[in-house]
C-alpha cells in the first residue's frame, strides 16, 4: 500500500510522465523499499490503466490519448448527471453543509501555476456531490475515472477552462441543489463537464501539434 501511494504521488506531481519507461529498481530506491512491493504496486496500476507491462521489456506509463480522455469525460457526465436526482431528493441539512464546505474549499484553493490544490478540491467537490446520492457502485466508478484523469493527465491540460467559468458553474450547481431544481442542476452539471472536456481536448490537440512541429 505504501508503494502504491508513493507511486501515485509521483504521477500527480509529474515525477512520472506519460510514455515513460519505468525502472522498478529506481522507484524502489526513491521510495526506500524493496522491489517486491513496487512491482505489486505497478501491477495494480496496470489494472487501472495507468501503466502497461511489455514482456521482456518492463513497465511503461501509458501515453496521453485523445480518445481516452473524451470517453472519460463522457462517462463522467453520464454518471454524475444521473446521480443528481437521488442527491437532490434525499439531501439533508448535514449534506448541504458538507457540499457547501466542499464548494468553499474549491473556491478558496490556491491558484498557483501548477493548480495542484485546485485540482484536488475540484475533484473533492464532484465526489462529495456524487457521494450524497449513496450510489456506491457509481461512486467507485467515478473515483476510478478521476484517477485516470488526475494521475495520468497533467493539471495544465485539464484546467484550461477559465477559473471564473468553473467557479460560476459550481456555485450555480450548488444553488440549484439547495432549492431542489433538478432540471436546472442537470443542465448546469452536464454543460460544465462538457465545457471542461472540450477545453481539455483543445489543449491536447495543441500539444500534439507543437510536438509534431518539434519533430519536423
Amino acid at each position: 500500500m505504501e508503494a502504491y501511494s508513493g507511486i501515485r504521488r509521483m504521477f500527480f506531481h509529474n515525477e512520472i510522465i506519460p510514455g515513460q519507461k519505468i525502472s522498478y529498481g529506481d522507484l524502489a530506491q526513491r521510495l526506500k523499499m524493496s522491489t517486491t512491493p513496487v512491482i505489486q504496486a505497478l501491477k495494480r496500476l496496470e489494472f487501472q490503466g495507468l501503466v502497461r507491462h511489455e514482456p521482456n521489456r518492463g513497465y511503461y506509463t501509458e501515453n496521453i490519448s485523445l480518445e481516452e480522455i473524451t470517453q472519460i469525460y463522457e462517462f463522467r457526465e453520464l454518471i454524475e448527471v444521473s446521480l443528481l436526482a437521488k442527491t437532490i431528493f434525499s439531501i439533508t441539512k448535514k449534506g448541504r453543509n458538507t457540499l457547501k464546505k466542499a464548494l468553499d474549499n474549491h473556491l478558496e484553493a490556491v491558484r498557483d501555476i501548477y493548480l495542484k490544490d485546485r485540482l484536488l478540491k475540484d475533484m473533492e467537490f464532484h465526489l462529495v456531490l456524487a457521494k450524497l446520492s449513496g450510489s456506491q457502485i457509481q461512486i467507485n466508478t467515478l473515483k476510478s475515472l478521476f484517477d485516470l484523469l488526475y494521475l495520468k493527465y497533467r493539471g495544465n491540460i485539464l484546467f484550461v477552462t477559465p477559473m471564473e467559468t468553473v467557479d460560476a458553474e459550481h456555485i450555480q450547481l450548488y444553488e440549484d441543489i439547495d432549492v431542489a431544481d433538478l432540471e436546472s442542476a442537470q443542465a448546469v452539471l452536464g454543460q460544465h463537464i462538457s465545457n471542461v472536456k472540450q477545453h481539455a481536448i483543445l489543449s491536447i490537440e495543441r500539444m500534439n501539434r507543437e510536438k509534431n512541429i518539434k519533430t519536423i
